[in-house]
């Protein structure tokens, strides 16, 4: 278990063969199989999954499958050499086949069921069953887990085939989505943001499927076509995958009995999650009950600070149902995600998605998956009458953490110490009525510059063309930030009191520094993702390689040439275009 993670590593993961090694299965060795389920893992026929936490599944192979990226950062951090990449035998395992792996690997891998709720109401009519017993990863198969320098991760085919969750998909992910997915993953790393790490990415030469996209220059809501696109495989790594659904399935059994085994298995699923992503913060010696307590505590914590970060990037989910939401409390499902362009606060990439989803909302939403996650945990204290009231008083204090976070950051991006409710107001309104560019402007504010000049460089409007007053209304903003600025900077220094007539600026460049480290220069707008799969889908991966080098390093200053094409504003022919200004799926 992750207490006694002492698996000796060579300093170097040159082939599969040292990979093999590191194995060690703790979900299929220490929770239950689906008791309905093969033992080869040939069970690929959408059916219902009544019991078990996992089903035995083999992946299915693409087609010819040929290297198009790796990400070196993670490659390095696991100690794996990069030439392992496009090796054979690491491409046929991580484009899906896992007949040959070498042993102790196993040969079959597994998929998990979960339930479905958005913002807070469990869905069970969109299962092709209508009971709900038809959720889960319908595409997405583990195949690994392994100890790697005293860490545990689970490795997950996305597009890997179909599995009994597939509700008649058929279990393959397109090149188009698994770019999006690879290179967001490492962005978002990179940005500081909890998340998911992208291993490596294959795709087929051979073998297509059809999809409904865009056509080009399309302003549709909805694809207005069929078209032919590239099957790919993603891998993904995680401590777990284990969801909020994942949580809500089995707490929904154990309530209503549907099985003997309902409650244990609950309880099994919680140790394992507390085992897999808390086992540095909650005492083993606890009771039960008490882990529960404390695991709820914990989660709301990592989740109030992811949500936080998701703003202080600029990124929108899109898609923020239980069933995407990691119960370890970082990002999970790149789907119908986006960042800002133009400010605003409904700013929404998903048109599936509604506005409960939206940029600003997500907070709301995240309470709402926290509710239905303390919801499932409950039937554990059954027995525990004071304990469920120490539940809820989580749950209920749940908006008010999240706030402060929300107040904490907001304060860091403007590089003041504490938040100032009547600058912000003003500043949102002044940000919704020019508009402007979320990242660019907030990187130039970090500059702290003397006059709003710099700002236009990410305003969408000629502040000539504005409402009579609108710059005035900026200089007078400018003016009052500057001045909670400079009193910042005299309680922090102490201006004068060493004589050092430099203190002062030496205080505004550190304030710049800090601004910097917490507002990125370069974020992964879809405007830059569609000409990078676009040519992945004709054979040239040179534009996703650069990307995924730029967007590795969001806060640096990087060449002119760089900054020319990635530190712009969105041009105005790409505002209303299916595919990039707003997605339906990213299948």
């Amino acid at each position: 278990m992750t207490k006694q993670l002492s698996q000796h590593t060579s300093a170097t993961v040159e082939t599969v063969d040292d990979l093999a090694k590191l194995a060690n299965y703790s979900l299929m060795d220490t929770l239950n199989s689906d008791p309905d389920a093969t033992t080869n893992g040939d069970d690929y026929r959408a059916r219902q999954v009544f019991s078990g936490h996992y089903v035995p599944v083999k992946p299915t192979p693409i087609e010819n499958p040929e290297y198009v990226a790796h990400s070196q950062c993670f490659f390095s951090e696991l100690g794996f050499a990069d030439s392992m990449a496009q090796s054979a035998d690491f491409i046929s395992l991580f484009s899906g086949d896992i007949s040959q792996v070498p042993e102790p690997m196993r040969k079959v891998g597994w998929a998990c069921g979960y339930a479905l709720s958005i913002f807070g109401t469990e869905y069970i009519q969109q299962c092709p069953f209508r009971t709900g017993n038809g959720y889960g990863d319908g595409r997405a198969v583990s195949v690994l887990e392994a100890v790697i320098k005293g860490k545990r991760w689970e490795m997950q085919l996305k597009g890997g085939g179909r599995t009994p969750y597939c509700r008649g998909a058929d279990g393959r992910a397109v090149l188009r989505s698994s770019v999006r997915e690879f290179l967001a993953q490492e962005h978002m790393h990179a940005l500081g943001v909890p998340t998911s790490r992208s291993l490596s990415l294959y795709v087929s030469k051979t073998e297509t499927v059809q999809r409904p996209w865009y056509s080009e220059g399309s302003n549709s809501q909805d694809p207005d076509q069929m078209i032919t696109e590239a099957v790919a495989i993603s891998t993904r790594v995680a401590p777990s995958f284990i969801r909020v659904g994942q949580l809500e399935l089995f707490g929904r059994r154990a309530r209503k009995q549907e099985h003997p085994q309902a409650m244990a298995e609950l309880e099994q699923l919680m140790l394992h999650l507390v085992d897999r992503e808390y086992a540095d913060v909650i005492d083993p010696q606890l009771t039960n009950a008490e882990k529960v307590l404390v695991l709820a505590g914990e989660f709301r914590s990592r989740l109030t600070s992811l949500i936080a970060n998701w703003i202080r990037v600029g990124y929108c989910q899109g898609n923020f149902n239980s069933d995407n939401c990691a119960a370890g409390g970082f990002t999970l499902d790149y789907g119908p995600f986006g960042f800002c362009d133009v400010f605003n606060p409904q700013y929404q990439p998903w048109t599936g998605g509604g506005q409960h989803f939206a940029f600003l909302n997500q907070g709301v939403a995240a309470e709402r998956n926290f509710l239905m996650f303390c919801t499932a945990l409950s039937p554990l204290l059954a027995s525990e009458p004071d304990y469920v009231d120490q539940l809820q008083q989580l749950v209920n204090g749940f908006s008010a953490e999240m706030q402060a976070k929300m107040e904490q950051m907001w304060a860091a991006k403007l590089g003041l110490g504490t938040f100032n409710a009547a600058l912000f107001d003003e500043l949102e309104t002044l940000m919704l009525q020019t508009p402007v560019d979320y990242t660019l402007f907030f990187r130039e504010l970090s500059a702290l510059p003397d006059d709003i000049g710099p700002l236009k460089k990410s305003f969408y409007r000629d502040l000539a063309q504005a409402p009579a007053g609108l710059e005035q209304r900026w200089s007078a903003w400018l003016t009052q930030w500057q001045s909670l600025l400079d009193s910042t900077v005299a309680e922090s220094s102490e201006v004068g009191s060493t004589g050092d007539t430099n203190t002062q600026e030496r205080s505004r460049d550190e304030i710049s520094a800090q601004m910097k480290a917490v507002n990125p220069k370069y974020t992964l707008r879809e405007w830059l993702l569609v000409p990078a799969y676009q040519q992945a889908s004709v054979g040239n991966y040179a534009p996703v390689r650069e990307l995924q080098a730029v967007m590795t390093q969001p806060y640096a200053e990087q060449s002119q040439q760089v900054e020319d094409k990635y530190y712009r504003t969105k041009a105005s022919e790409f505002f209303g275009v299916g595919g990039c200004s707003h997605l339906s799926c990213s299948s």
